[in-house]
């Protein structure tokens, strides 16, 4: 797997350098793309996005089966032998298999604690719930990049804030002390979990054969449910009984005044996306990343600046040529979303800059799993209805930058 891996790398660096090329060859001829170089040009970056998916499904693969193999390491204990969290973890396989009856009275008692065992509920081994979460991770990209915090115990985790800050130092004598400043504000923004809920279907014959895990099947469908739910939040929620998106004008997140124009009513400009890179400040860049739909991305790989005038500028997209160097646009990163907005009107929102550090999320560390048994016993499936907490927000204004439309 890892040469299969290195060797996809190499692949998509190839295919960036021949990208890259194009470009190039255009730029010092000064003058467009003809049609058969964009066409070319396409194809190559359609394939190099290609080879991206599969080098991120083979890595989950990877992960999926180093965790497999420590799990079969641990269930060499024999039942009723171990440590309580071997029995739960043995407890909750029952569980998912074969519903309540297939729990054996300290199966039961392992599983129950801190539930209610008259709603058909049953809490989660920490350990199943921190794979979700990471799996969860692997598939929205704003998690992967926010600053995500565990509670267990309070209902919400509020966040200072410097609402308003000292003016400059004065220049004084030895003896001076400078001018008393009264104009220092502290606030505090509040982060309060907010229920999530999904429900998946899985074959019975597929939870009973031996060489599938059932806790691998259950976990990646509801990984897959709520990262999409949250990856929405994340982007466009509007704070009411949900994540605060980065998408979303708000005083209490990243305001219209962080607004920057992209130069067009239909799409980019390269002195707009300049515009948006300047408007960060610099102490930001070295964390700081784009974020566009792929439909953004079409667009921009395709302009360039106006440095050599009449159209002969440098491209603002830049290939990544080696395998541990991203592609860029103006010298920064980007990343791509399905779920970021990509209606290319007049007055929307197209794209953002920031570092989204300071996009801050919140998890109530446990996950409550129901499974039905008679709704879908016609199809011979079952259900499960896995419910947990969450909540985000931008947590600092200044560290974003939003694209929006002329």
């Amino acid at each position: 797997m890892p040469d299969t891996i290195r060797d996809l790398r190499e692949q998509r660096t190839r295919l960036g350098a021949q990208a890259q090329a194009i470009l190039e060859g255009a730029r010092t001829a000064g003058r467009p793309m003809t049609g058969e170089e964009e066409q070319s040009f396409d194809r190559l970056l359609d394939e190099r996005d290609g080879l991206d998916a599969t080098i991120t499904r083979a890595e989950r693969l990877r992960e999926d089966d180093r965790a497999a193999a420590e799990r079969d390491a641990d269930d060499g204990t024999p039942t009723g032998t171990g440590s309580e969290d071997d029995v739960q973890a043995r407890a909750w396989r029952s569980y998912l298999v074969g519903g309540r009856s297939a729990l054996t009275p300290e199966h039961a008692r392992a599983l129950n604690m801190g539930s209610d065992p008259e709603g058909g509920f049953l809490v989660a081994p920490q350990q199943f719930v921190t794979e979700l979460i990471q799996a969860v991770d692997d598939q929205v990209n704003i998690r992967r990049m926010a600053t995500v915090q565990t509670i267990t115990t309070a209902e919400s985790l509020g966040i200072p804030t410097l609402d308003t800050d000292l003016g400059d130092a004065d220049w004084t004598s030895e003896v001076g002390t400078g001018n008393q400043d009264d104009n220092l504000r502290f606030g505090r923004r509040e982060l309060r979990p907010h229920p999530l809920a999904k429900r998946v279907k899985a074959s019975r014959t597929l939870l009973r054969r031996a060489a599938l895990n059932p806790e691998t099947i259950v976990r990646e469908r509801l990984a897959y449910k709520f990262g999409v739910t949250q990856e929405k939040a994340f982007m466009t929620g509007d704070g009411n009984q949900k994540p605060l998106g980065l998408f979303t004008a708000s005083a209490d997140g990243i305001p219209a005044s962080r607004d920057v124009s992209t130069g067009s009513s239909s799409g980019f400009t390269g002195d707009g996306l300049i515009d948006a890179k300047y408007s960060l400040k610099e102490a930001y860049w070295a964390k700081a990343s784009w974020l566009f739909h792929r439909d953004g991305i079409r667009r921009i790989r395709k302009l360039r600046d106006d440095t050599g005038g009449a159209g002969q500028g440098n491209y603002i997209w830049q290939a990544g040529l080696s395998a541990d160097r991203p592609d860029t646009i103006l010298d920064l990163p980007y990343n791509v979303s399905e779920f970021t907005p990509n209606t290319f009107t007049t007055g929307q929102y197209v794209g953002m800059l920031g570092d989204f550090s300071y996009y801050w999320i919140v998890d109530v560390l446990a996950l409550e799993v129901q499974r039905l048994v008679e709704l879908y016993a016609e199809t011979n499936q079952v259900g499960f209805i896995g419910r947990l907490e969450t909540d985000g927000m931008p947590v600092l204004a200044e560290a974003f930058v939003r694209l929006k439309t002329a």
